[in-house]
C-alpha cells in the first residue's frame, strides 16, 4: 500500500486502518486543494495509524500548504474515529452536515462543528489553480452523508455511496433505501471522471458503477417481491424471507443481508407494494 498517494490534480489519498466492515480494512482520507487544503475523513482511532496520519497532514504544511479544516462525509465510526484528536493536534475546525451534529456528539465531545455544510454550497480553496468543491448532501446510507465534487477536475469524493471493495450497507435504523437509490442516480448524472470512495481504489468513469449499484438493488427488490409472493396472504417474517430473497448470498453474510432486506421492505411498504402486520410481511394487493 502506497501512502500518501497522489490521485489527481489537487487530490491526495491516505489509507488508514479502521474498524470497518469486511472485506474493507482501511478508510481513505483525502487532501483536497492546492495552497489551501481540506482534509476529508478523519477516520482512524488507532494510535499507530494516527501518528502516521498526522505525519502526512503535517507534511502538507511543510510544503507551504495550509489546512483550513477537517471535513467528515458522515458520522460512522470508521470515518470519524480520529476527528476530535486530529482537530486538536492540527488546530483546525471540523466541518460536517447539520444532521451530523447530534450523531457526532459522543465522538467529538467538546469539539463543535464549526461549519455546517449544506447541499449545493461551494467550498473555495486558494492556490495557483484555485479549487472549488461543490458540496452534495447525499442521504440514504446515512442522514448526514456528504460528497464533494471538484467540477473542474471531475473528481468526486463519494464517502460510502459506493466502494472500491465490497458493497454498501443500508441499515434501516438510519438509512433509507429509496433515498439512497435516488442519490446514486444523481451521482451518475454528474459526469465525474473519477470517484474517490472511502474504501478501496479510485473508480475511473464512475457513472457505470453508480448505475450497476442501482441495477443490483432493483434486482434484489424484485427478489424480495417474489419472496413475498411465495409467502402468500399468510405473510412471512424477516427471517423466513431472508433465505428466499438472498438465496444467492452466502449464509455467513445473512446478518448484514437481513438489514438490507428490512430496508427494502420498508421502501416497498412506503410505496404501497408491501404491508406489515404482527411482524409478518405480505405483498400488498395491487401493489405491482
Amino acid at each position: 500500500m502506497i501512502r500518501p498517494r497522489a490521485i489527481a490534480a489537487g487530490a491526495e489519498a491516505f489509507a488508514a486502518r479502521t474498524p470497518t466492515l469486511p472485506p474493507a480494512t482501511h478508510t481513505n482520507s483525502y487532501a483536497l486543494g492546492g495552497r489551501e487544503v481540506l482534509l476529508v475523513e478523519p477516520a482512524t482511532p488507532y494510535e499507530d495509524e494516527r501518528r502516521a496520519w498526522l505525519a502526512w497532514a503535517r507534511g502538507l504544511a511543510s510544503q507551504g500548504r495550509s489546512i483550513v479544516a477537517i471535513a467528515v462525509t458522515h458520522h460512522h465510526a470508521d470515518h470519524v474515529g480520529g476527528a476530535r484528536f486530529f482537530a486538536a493536534e492540527l488546530g483546525v475546525p471540523i466541518w460536517a452536515h447539520a444532521e451530523a451534529a447530534p450523531r457526532l456528539r459522543d465522538v467529538l465531545h467538546d469539539v463543535p462543528i464549526a461549519r455546517r455544510l449544506s447541499d449545493g454550497e461551494v467550498v473555495r480553496l486558494d492556490g495557483p489553480a484555485p479549487t472549488a468543491l461543490r458540496v452534495l448532501h447525499t442521504p440514504g446510507h446515512a442522514p448526514d452523508h456528504l460528497c464533494f465534487l471538484d467540477e473542474a477536475e471531475g473528481v468526486l469524493v463519494c464517502g460510502d455511496m459506493v466502494a472500491g471493495v465490497g458493497t454498501i450497507l443500508i441499515d434501516p435504523r438510519e438509512g433509507d433505501m429509496a433515498e439512497y437509490l435516488a442519490q446514486l442516480e444523481r451521482l451518475a448524472a454528474l459526469g465525474a471522471r473519477v470517484a474517490l470512495p472511502a474504501h478501496g481504489e479510485p473508480i475511473d468513469a464512475p457513472e457505470g458503477l453508480f448505475r450497476r449499484y442501482v441495477a443490483h438493488r432493483r434486482m434484489r427488490e424484485q427478489r424480495v417481491l417474489e419472496a413475498l409472493e411465495a409467502a402468500g396472504e399468510a405473510g412471512a417474517s424477516l427471517d423466513a424471507l431472508l433465505p428466499v430473497a438472498y438465496a444467492d448470498t452466502a449464509p455467513l453474510a445473512w446478518p448484514l443481508a437481513r438489514l438490507s432486506l428490512e430496508a427494502h421492505l420498508i421502501k416497498l411498504g412506503r410505496e404501497g407494494r408491501a404491508r406489515r402486520r404482527d411482524d409478518l410481511w405480505r405483498r400488498a394487493a395491487g401493489g405491482g
